[in-house]
């Protein structure tokens, strides 16, 4: 008989993570409505003259669900950790800390919050139109993370749709620039539903060449093997369901958790 798996006393009475999911979809994820979230970002979406608040939600949720923390398996209490100093070894409290650069070994330029904050950009708190361009024409490579951009209270929600609805008829991607996460990423904006969907593209210079994978020359592909190939593509070909693709290892995880 297989050894029964200890719990923590913590966890005793909880319900089982798997349960809570009922049918294995996330609560809310695809049930056609957006629960209440705190966005991401709060700002104004601008157009030359034409402004609008908005807020920004991220439209993706975490790949998997489950999430372990590091326990005393004497105690099951969790771990706490600590910002210690490297060199006397004591703790420091985290509201003492500031960010450096280091110039050097063991040589930094030190930098408050107050010094930080005087370099933002106005794209902190506004996404400026800058341009506009067809989809097809932004590498694949390029694209990065899905936001949702909705408008924030009534003041400006005839603004923002006016900039939707004429993208929508021109069929165009807008791009603009916002700070996020301490960042300054390019965006680009497009319709989607009733609303607008913000992708932030990667920059030019995080892209790595192919340059020198690809360089051995290829061998002219065998008449009969590539029309085999071409059958099993044709055979296999299909619309694309993104609802039949599972995280298969998160399905092991939450099985082995509930033995």
């Amino acid at each position: 008989m297989a050894k029964p798996r200890r719990s923590s006393s913590r966890a005793n009475g909880h319900k089982s993570p798997r349960a809570s999911r009922g049918d294995g979809q996330h609560d809310g994820q695809h049930d056609g409505r957006y629960r209440a979230v705190r966005p991401t970002w709060e700002g104004h979406l601008r157009l030359s003259l034409v402004t609008c608040p908005v807020a920004l939600y991220t439209a993706t949720e975490s790949a998997a669900d489950v999430h372990f923390h590091l326990i005393n398996p004497k105690t099951h209490n969790r771990i706490r950790m600590q910002t210690v100093d490297a060199g006397t070894g004591k703790p420091v409290e985290r509201s003492e800390l500031v960010r450096g650069f280091e110039i050097g070994k063991n040589r930094y330029v030190l930098f408050d919050k107050q010094e930080l904050d005087a370099v933002k950009l106005e794209s902190t708190r506004t996404i400026d139109i800058t341009e506009f361009v067809d989809a097809a024409a932004i590498d694949r490579i390029y694209w990065d993370q899905p936001y949702y951009l909705a408008p924030s209270g009534k003041t400006g929600i005839e603004a923002y749709a006016v900039i939707r609805a004429a993208m929508a008829k021109q069929g165009k991607v807008a791009l603009g620039r916002l700070v996020l996460h301490q960042r300054e990423r390019l965006c680009a904006l497009e319709p989607r539903d009733g609303g607008m969907l913000l992708t932030t593209l990667r920059a030019h210079d995080e892209i790595r060449a192919s340059a020198g994978l690809f360089e051995r020359t290829l061998p002219k592909a065998d008449p009969r093997m590539l029309e085999i190939a071409e059958k099993i593509i044709e055979q296999q070909s299909a619309a694309f369901d993104p609802t039949q693709f599972k995280d298969r290892y998160e399905d092991a995880l939450r099985d082995l958790i509930e033995r």
